[in-house]
């Protein structure tokens, strides 16, 4: 017998990244399965790509999209939306209050607080995860997680290392808490057909320091494919560090080996490259490594955060961070003979597709809801 449809919130800060792209995903299936979504995001984010990303969503978003103040650091919204939040999903009659990320994390669950027929979920992403220890937000967000495990009926873990984490640095959740991995829609497991002039590798990523672009620079200087011809990259990502990236490239005479695409589509870019690289310093579970392997090209890894996660028996290969040395190795033996690897991507499409898709994902999330609700009900009716 089917589950019956739902009324759901979906609650995040901001359309962007890896976090918007779960939340978009999610909310698609859902409703084609006959759920009632509804959005709450930022109203002090807002640009072109923003509207543009939530406009594409009407279509799945039966309770509408609603915007309230969710500063990026502790404002004055912080003390009004989680209420306003609440009101809001009071009006709309929502059973599922579900938080990503530490700012949805607490509206959704403030929201919950003395409505008795109302579950919150909160799937961190991150969040209050990626604050520096010791900071003063670190501190705050931390002391309100512990406050807020009680009125959270399920954690939704995108990686077992970010459930590991959670209970190293919060404590363990009284509610169910499983590790439902992030998922790809079916046409991503397509074959990534690459390009005929397509350089030795390819990056795509945020220029910023845990990405380890830097590293990848300093890795790629030295290499040449057997011929003698030097190694070439295609980066696609912005941030912080273009400017110091861009002074890199210039000081190890990579100016012509190195093509600098700016912020890019994700599949159009890996066609652009032989074999991906993925440097970075620190993860949870990144969409990119995923996008990457299902598509079957072979990818070069650092092991941070759920990575390993994501490669099985293959786990192995996978490079320490912060190492130029290390990393420069795995992508000379790729340029050395990329038969290996490129059989291995093949096979590795086979590990991911049962796996990581967004079928299963919103299978696991969507169980979750209505195991929530029963144990919630049940409850009450114990009281």
């Amino acid at each position: 017998m089917a589950e019956r449809p739902l009324r759901i919130l979906q609650v995040l800060r901001a359309p962007l990244g890896g976090l918007f792209r779960h939340v978009n995903d999610l909310t698609r299936e859902l409703s084609a399965r006959g759920h009632q979504i509804g959005l709450v995001v930022d109203n002090l984010v807002s640009d072109g790509l923003t509207r543009e990303r939530l406009q594409a969503l009407g279509g799945s978003t039966a309770l509408g999209i609603h915007h309230f103040p969710m500063p990026r650091v502790i404002g004055p919204g912080d003390l009004t939306t989680p209420f306003a939040v609440r009101a809001l999903a009071d009006r709309l009659g929502a059973e599922v209050m579900h938080g990503h990320g530490a700012k949805g994390g607490v509206c959704a669950r403030i929201a919950r607080i003395g409505r008795k027929n109302r579950v919150a979920l909160y799937t961190t992403h991150g969040g209050v995860l990626n604050y520096r220890p010791g900071s003063m937000q670190s501190r705050v967000f931390l002391g309100l997680e512990h406050q807020l495990l009680r009125f959270t009926d399920g954690i939704v873990f995108e990686s077992d290392f970010a459930r590991r984490t959670f209970i190293e640095r919060i404590g363990q959740p009284d509610c169910e808490a499983p590790v439902i991995h992030n998922g790809l829609t079916a046409h991503e497991f397509d074959p990534i057909v690459r390009n005929p002039d397509a350089a030795d590798f390819v990056f795509i990523g945020e220029f910023r320091g845990a990405k380890g672009i830097d590293v990848l620079m300093r890795a790629l200087a030295p290499l040449r494919a057997p011929d003698g011809r030097p190694a070439t990259l295609v980066a696609a990502g912005d941030g912080p560090m273009m400017g110091e990236i861009r002074q890199l490239i210039a000081s190890l005479g990579l100016g012509d080996r190195v093509t600098l695409l700016g912020v890019a589509p994700a599949r159009p870019t890996l066609a652009r490259g032989r074999c991906m690289v993925v440097p970075s310093l620190a993860e949870s579970l990144p969409y990119v490594v995923l996008e990457g392997a299902s598509g079957g090209l072979p990818v070069i890894s650092t092991n941070v955060g759920g990575i390993s996660e994501l490669f099985g028996g293959l786990s192995h290969q996978l490079v320490p961070p912060s190492n130029d040395k290390a990393l420069g190795a795995a992508m000379q033996a790729y340029l050395d003979d990329p038969e290996p690897m490129e059989a291995q991507a093949r096979a590795h499409v086979d590990y991911i597709k049962p796996r990581f898709s967004v079928c299963t994902m919103t299978d696991g999330i969507e169980a979750l809801y209505h195991r929530a609700l029963a144990r919630r009900q049940r409850s009450i009716a114990s009281d």
